[in-house]
């Protein structure tokens, strides 16, 4: 059984950071690629970025340049470390496994945490 479980959630001022963990268990880590996507009511889920288990990253565009994914595969975690944040980046915050490769697309992953919640006040 594979949990995910983000942690370093929380209320920010605009243009603030913050950085996101998300501790997976299992042996497996280093082979799985992570995603983070984020959600707000009424909205639905949205990518923010992956990275691949060799370490190749991808950014949605409206983060790109803010936001940076890192893994430590020795403490079986991934990292979203989120700058410059705004407003419009309040979400709850997801992180996802994929065991065979990571994409844009939730639909390619097949284990979530149960997210955190970032508030950005203006």
């Amino acid at each position: 059984q594979v949990q995910l479980v983000e942690s370093g959630g929380g209320l920010v001022q605009a243009g603030g950071s913050l950085r996101l963990s998300c501790a997976v268990s299992g042996r497996a880590f280093s082979n799985y690629e992570m995603g983070w996507f984020r959600q707000t009511p009424g909205k639905e889920r949205e990518f923010v970025g992956f990275i691949r288990s060799g370490g190749l990253t991808y950014y949605a565009n409206s983060v790109k340049g803010r936001f940076t994914i890192s893994r430590d595969n020795a403490k079986n975690t991934v990292y979203l470390q989120m700058n410059s944040l705004e407003p419009e980046d309040t979400a709850v915050y997801y992180c996802a496994a994929a065991r065979l490769r990571a994409t844009t697309s939730g639909y390619e992953y097949d284990y979530w945490g149960q997210g955190t919640q970032v508030t950005v006040s203006s």
